[in-house]
């Protein structure tokens, strides 16, 4: 993978030219946020030739973004922000076919979307290998995982007993594990009624750990762990002087649903939430030994007769994000209601384990002393949500009600400090920011030289485009002791979170290789190409080239199904072929080497013509023929 360079002659005609506009043309408009009022000239000429990517070199990090309801990823270049493309994971995308062919749509079952919420890479040893990239639904209970080496999503696992799985996709530290979590609790067993005045009895939360295969990265269910009635939001999993637990921060410890009631008070009349600390490798062992109850196909681990495996750390109010410092050591807690984030040491958490120093149990859970754990509470403004670290020793912390970063010092801390002073700079952003990454920021050595920010609003940074608005995400620079904005990018909704690898640590395929293929279905020549019927099943056998299809003409009767196996055979980078078969909703993209299956029921008599929907060769209008349903 080429290095991003900037030519000698770029640099200095750029920095003429931005210059000259500057300073001749019409006055710039203020950089409403920026330092000072607004952006100096020369602060805007840094900023832009610090995101230039010249055309023909490339960015140094693949962003790749949660796409929330819309159901996809999006993936952008950093410095340049430019986005590069979508990868559809929970919902149909017509641009790839993706929810047209058999295995896309048997992977995508009964839903035609998915929110799409926190992506996670694999590791190993802590640090992002680039193999395969997981992602969660919020709303439907499933996560998925994404191959790296084609930017396609292979598999789709819907666990049971999970409601609404927020706490996902954090990855441990050799993809033994990624995470998952029920956000709003139900009644358990799944597909229990309860009414909810039976709330606090009958409903539970549950976490679980999905298993990842070393080989091939399939998902499969290791275990679950029946929790309190919480609402369980982020996680985060540990490493290094953390190894072997799992973090999930949870809200409404006042375990009530009052209908009519407004959650946003009931659930905030206590003085603290909690963090859950799960031990994976005691989870695992447990249900090893025939610990867990079969639910569902699920094993459910009862911490109630399964000791040792969980425990609750008391946190500030309304908790989103609880992150895990790159040394393992320091487990960061922020309350949305408190303007402080609070710092635990891994350490301290062990050593009131092991003395069992408990403030109470809840369902068989322990409640670990706050003043034991707590190594400090560091004053970092409104609204705290999540943190991010660069590998220098500070961290970051997304302000939502502020609008803001702040930057801060991880421990040591002198003895009796004012942890004010550990707060060495704040930047705004535009506006009311959720999540927020950092250049490798989820792994044990994150870069630290770049920051995005994930901002839930614009407010009119951009050209109106009606009342429909665009996500705001800002590139920000935190190589030197200030933190400086670089540049202002808009996305499709809704991001939540995202993370960010280099790009050497990627090394896609550009075709699958015909000697590679494994598909009893692809065919590689013209002569190859048949059509069988059984019975009222027409089976087609299909090739692509440019610039025609073979077989062109496919005869069937009303009421047959047809299946069509098509492969592209071009081995050549970018000669993309398409098949659409006009007014049957049929449309599926064939990268080169490629075979898909499409199966649909010839339901319409008449004559059909299908064509290759990617423009392929100066001869690409001719590629086209016909499906003839008597």
């Amino acid at each position: 993978m080429r290095k991003r360079t900037i030519v000698a002659v770029a640099m200095p005609l750029v920095a003429i030219m931005l210059a000259g506009m500057i300073g001749c043309g019409p006055k710039p408009p203020s950089r409403r946020g920026g330092r000072g009022g607004g952006a100096t000239g020369s602060d805007l000429t840094k900023a832009a030739l610090a995101t230039y990517v010249a055309p023909g070199d490339l960015d140094e990090y693949y962003l790749f973004y949660s796409g929330g309801h819309s159901g996809q990823i999006f993936i952008a270049g950093v410095p340049s922000m430019r986005h590069i493309a979508t990868i559809p994971v929970f919902t149909p995308y017509p641009g790839t076919g993706y929810g047209f062919d058999d295995e896309t749509r048997e992977m995508l079952g009964e839903y035609d979307w998915g929110d799409a919420h926190h992506p996670g890479f694999s590791e190993t040893d802590g640090e992002y290998d680039g193999r395969w990239l997981f992602i969660n639904d919020n709303a439907n209970g499933r996560i998925a995982r994404i191959d790296l080496r084609d930017f396609k999503t292979k598999q789709i696992l819907k666990v049971p007993n999970i409601s609404a799985n927020h706490g996902s996709s954090f990855v441990t530290p050799n993809s033994e594990y990624v995470t998952m979590s029920t956000r709003m609790s139900i009644p358990f067993p799944e597909g229990t009624y309860a009414d909810v005045t039976e709330y606090a009895e009958k409903y539970k939360g549950l976490v679980a750990g999905i298993k990842i295969d070393p080989e091939d990265g399939e998902m499969s269910i290791g275990w679950e762990i029946l929790v309190p009635p919480f609402n369980y939001d982020l996680g985060d999993a540990g490493k290094k002087a953390s190894d072997g637990y799992m973090f999930w921060t949870c809200y409404n410890s006042e375990r009530e649903f009052i209908e009519g009631g407004k959650l946003e008070v009931t659930a905030s009349q206590k003085d603290k939430d909690y963090i859950l600390m799960v031990d994976w490798r005691a989870a695992e062992k447990a249900v090893e030994a025939g610990q867990g109850r079969m639910v569902a196909g699920a094993p459910v681990l009862d911490p109630k007769k399964t000791s040792d495996i969980a425990w609750f750390i008391p946190l500030a109010k309304s908790p989103h994000g609880v992150d895990v410092s790159p040394d393992g050591r320091w487990i960061i807690g922020s309350g949305k209601l408190s303007p402080t984030t609070t710092v635990y040491d891994i350490e301290k958490i062990k050593k009131a384990i092991a003395d069992k120093d408990f403030e109470e149990t809840i369902d068989g859970i322990p409640v670990l002393t706050y003043a034991s754990v707590r190594e400090a509470e560091i004053p970092v403004g409104l609204g705290p949500l999540h943190t991010q670290f660069d590998g220098k020793g500070y961290a970051y912390t997304s302000l939502f009600v502020e609008s803001a970063v702040a930057k801060w010092k991880l421990p040591p801390y002198d003895a009796g400090a004012d942890m004010s002073q550990y707060v060495v700079d704040k930047i705004p952003v535009a506006y009311n920011i959720g999540h927020l990454v950092t250049a490798e920021g989820d792994s044990v050595t994150p870069d630290g030289n770049y920051l995005v920010a994930l901002n839930k609003l614009s407010k009119g940074r951009h050209l109106s485009v009606g009342p429909s608005i665009p996500e705001s995400a800002q590139l920000i620079d935190i190589t030197g002791e200030k933190m400086s904005l670089l540049y202002d990018a808009f996305t499709e909704p809704e991001p939540h979170y995202a993370v960010m690898i280099k790009a050497d640590k990627l090394d896609p395929i550009e075709v699958y290789k015909k000697e590679d293929s494994d598909n009893p279905d692809a065919i590689w020549s013209a002569e190859e190409a048949r059509i069988e019927r059984n019975g009222r099943m027409v089976e087609v056998w299909m090739m692509a080239v440019r610039s025609f299809f073979a077989p062109d003409v496919i005869r069937v009767r009303k009421g047959d199904t047809v299946r069509i196996h098509v492969t592209n055979i071009e081995q050549t980078r970018d000669e993309l072929h398409g098949l659409a078969i006009n007014d049957y909703n049929i449309n599926v993209v064939i990268d080169p080497g490629e075979t898909k299956t499409i199966t649909f029921k010839a339901d319409k008599a008449g004559v059909y013509a299908y064509y290759c929907t990617n423009f392929c060769s100066a001869l690409h209008q001719e590629m086209q023929g016909y499906l003839l349903v008597k």
